[in-house]
């Protein structure tokens, strides 16, 4: 699938699925499918528009496009939001974008679709445009809630990780390089590698959890993961995501790990131990292992 930059696109008739799809959860794929490009934008438009309400984000660029490429789609337009671009009205948006730029014979946008200075355009002025079809795809509801990014920022910070993804169609995933740590892990006997959550991304709630890790696109393991700042040592380290890779022992510091969050398996606990806690680390080993599949 191409990745294209809206300023070097290509003149073509298309199919156009419009949104920030920030996840790119069930509900998305239902205004998504049948397209034959997607049109997004980034950074998130509340990121400029309003910062301090802007949301932690579900999915980087890259992993959104991932995703939008496992459902087909030739390609996926990206449009460069700034303040600049935000000025742009919905009529303009229409003109020089939709009609202009992409040759758009069919616009697909969610019911809840805003566009334009303000977010003043809606659906219903797509609808009143005869230069192309529009097709407004209805809120897609999962037990009698819709289904939308902030609904699933929730789960993901309560650490309901296996809702979420129920929601997202797909593993909530985390990727970052392997960083250096105190290596209290190794001495424990279960070394990890150490991620720094991403600054504007969620992170599922502090715990730990079962899931899977992928090192540098190549071999992927199981894993058990846990989230949090390590409530029995004193560590300068704040908050941090460890993997344990199960049967793995290599260097992969500076590599760049893809890990998969599956299932909850308990929340981050102290103990009056080390010897207590080596005992639970081999039980969420073993439950990991039963859990999760390669």
């Amino acid at each position: 699938m191409k990745v294209t930059p809206l300023s070097e696109v290509e003149p073509r008739e298309r199919v156009v699925a419009v949104g920030t799809f920030d996840g790119v959860h069930l509900g998305h794929r239902e205004v998504i499918a049948g397209a034959d490009t997607v049109l997004t934008f980034d950074p998130h438009p509340m990121s400029v528009t309003a910062p301090d309400k802007a949301p932690m984000l579900l999915t980087s660029l890259e992993r959104k496009a991932e995703l939008v490429a496992s459902l087909g789609v030739e390609e996926i337009v990206v449009i460069k939001f700034d303040n600049q671009f935000a000025e742009h009205s919905a009529e303009e948006f229409i003109d020089e974008v939709l009609v202009e730029k992409l040759g758009a014979a069919r616009v697909q946008v969610g019911q809840n679709f805003g566009f334009g200075k303000r977010a003043q355009g809606r659906a219903e002025t797509l609808l009143a445009d005869s230069r192309f079809q529009t097709e407004v795809v209805p809120l897609f509801e999962i037990d009698g809630a819709p289904i939308s990014s902030s609904r699933i920022r929730t789960l993901l910070e309560g650490g309901d990780v296996a809702e979420a993804n129920r929601l997202l169609g797909a593993p909530y995933l985390f990727s970052a390089e392997v960083q250096h740590g105190e290596r209290r892990g190794r001495e424990l006997g279960y070394p990890t590698a150490n991620l720094n959550p991403a600054p504007g991304y969620c992170t599922p709630g502090h715990g730990v959890y079962a899931g899977r890790a992928q090192i540098d696109h190549g071999e992927t393991k199981i894993a058990a993961i846990s989230v949090g700042v390590r409530p029995m040592f004193e560590s300068g380290l704040g908050e941090l995501i460890e993997a344990y890779l199960l049967d793995f022992d290599e260097e992969i510091y500076g590599q760049q790990l893809r890990v998969e969050f599956f299932q909850r398996l308990r929340g981050e606990e102290s103990f009056d131990s080390v010897d207590a806690l080596k005992v639970q680390m081999a039980a969420d080993v073993e439950a990991t292992r039963l859990l999760v599949d390669l």
